[in-house]
């Protein structure tokens, strides 16, 4: 009889530790599915893109991208703005600027609404050119930049935290003309540059084959013009971009299909022409125009974006600045106008204008080749894209 009574005992005992320890792991697993769906919440981030309207497009779009799975989807009309065909977004995110692209340029400040799921106009203000087709804020946030295209100017605006921009315009004009025609008739602003420390402002001219560089003083003046560098002629220059690390600056250009990589003096803000690389492979004979480039954060690859040849150029970023191709990839799609690296470096998504659709690539981070993933979303004509 006491031996039943101590089994039964020791049964209670096992019976309980059991169901103790079964009711900790559940618990556990719960937790840890807790923390998993909320992990995944968190991987996914906002792209903002900019189009050209008139047709199936509106205005700005948001779209929800995961960048650790490459899932691009939640398509989401955030603002109705016309020809909003490049963004610029605060450090602090709560407010988005865009030019509108016009015969009469403007440029427009949105501020997000509580739930960040429109954006709000905040102010509007002329371009003072025709054709706006990029704005910059400066590092301090308190100088908005944007240049004119088919007029060859660049306007500046004081502007807050709130999105007011202020009525002290600083209007820049561009005189000249290059050999390429019709596209280099007239000066063609088509880029705005702040330097990391504020104090330079660097417009990239397509018309004239130069960057104009404007000293910024501490009141947010702009001083006298400098050629900061002098491209070939017939090159056009359209876009730039610093290296995260190093005094240098990669400059794409437009109408000869070439990057020039050039040392960044940051005294004087002036550019030294250091190498010059195709970002056509060898033996292609078709027309190409080049569009965008970025670095990646590490700062070992660049690449930039062929419009007719409708790829991304990969190259190899040297220990002294100089380039290396590695290869081009298509980009699944025609006229790759912009293109954006994910905050996380994994991934490559292409703004491709003509066949109306955003595509997305793998990044290998030890050779910095592109890897299509199948992975696309449709928008009626992609011009900008932002995270």
């Amino acid at each position: 009889m006491d031996s039943i009574k101590h089994f039964s005992l020791l049964f209670f005992i096992f019976i309980t530790v059991f169901s103790c320890n079964t009711s900790i792991n559940n618990s556990k697993t719960i937790q840890n599915n807790s923390q998993s769906i909320e992990m995944k919440k968190e991987q996914v981030i906002n792209l903002l893109v900019g189009t050209y309207t008139g047709e199936a497009s509106k205005g700005i779009y948001q779209f929800k991208f995961n960048p650790n799975t490459g899932e691009l989807n939640q398509k989401n009309l955030v603002a109705e703005s016309e020809n909003p065909s490049f963004l610029t977004i605060s450090q602090d995110r709560n407010l988005v600027l865009a030019v509108n692209e016009t015969d009469s340029g403007t440029i427009s400040s949105f501020k997000w609404d509580e739930g960040r799921t429109k954006l709000n106009l905040i102010d509007q203000r002329p371009s003072a050119g025709m054709h706006p087709c990029h704005i910059v804020i400066n590092p301090s946030q308190n100088l908005v930049a944007a240049a004119n295209y088919s007029s060859g100017n660049s306007i500046v605006y004081p502007i807050n935290a709130e999105g007011k921009i202020f009525d002290k315009a600083q209007m820049k004009q561009h005189e000249g003309s290059g050999p390429v025609k019709p596209n280099q008739d007239a000066p063609r602003a088509h880029f705005a540059a702040f330097s990391a420390t504020g104090t330079y402002l660097y417009i990239v001219d397509l018309g004239i084959d130069k960057v104009m560089s404007y000293p910024v003083n501490s009141s947010g003046e702009l001083g006298d013009p400098q050629v900061a560098l002098q491209l070939d002629k017939g090159d056009g220059p359209r876009h730039l971009v610093f290296h995260p690390d190093k005094d240098l600056v990669y400059i794409v250009n437009e109408l000869s299909n070439t990057v020039v990589v050039a040392q960044v003096d940051k005294i004087t803000g002036l550019f030294k022409r250091l190498d010059k690389k195709s970002t056509l492979p060898d033996g292609f004979s078709g027309k190409s125009f080049c569009a965008d480039i970025h670095i990646s954060q590490d700062g070992k690859f660049l690449y930039a974006s062929n419009r007719g040849h409708n790829s991304i150029a990969i190259f190899k970023v040297l220990e002294n600045g100089h380039l290396e191709l590695l290869g081009t990839e298509g980009v699944q799609g025609e006229w790759p106008r912009n293109f954006a690296i994910s905050p996380n470096g994994k991934h490559v998504l292409v703004a491709n204008q003509n066949t109306n659709n955003i595509t997305v690539f793998d990044v290998n981070s030890k050779t910095g080749l592109l890897h299509y993933t199948g992975k696309q979303v449709e928008l009626d004509r992609p011009v900008c894209l932002k995270f």
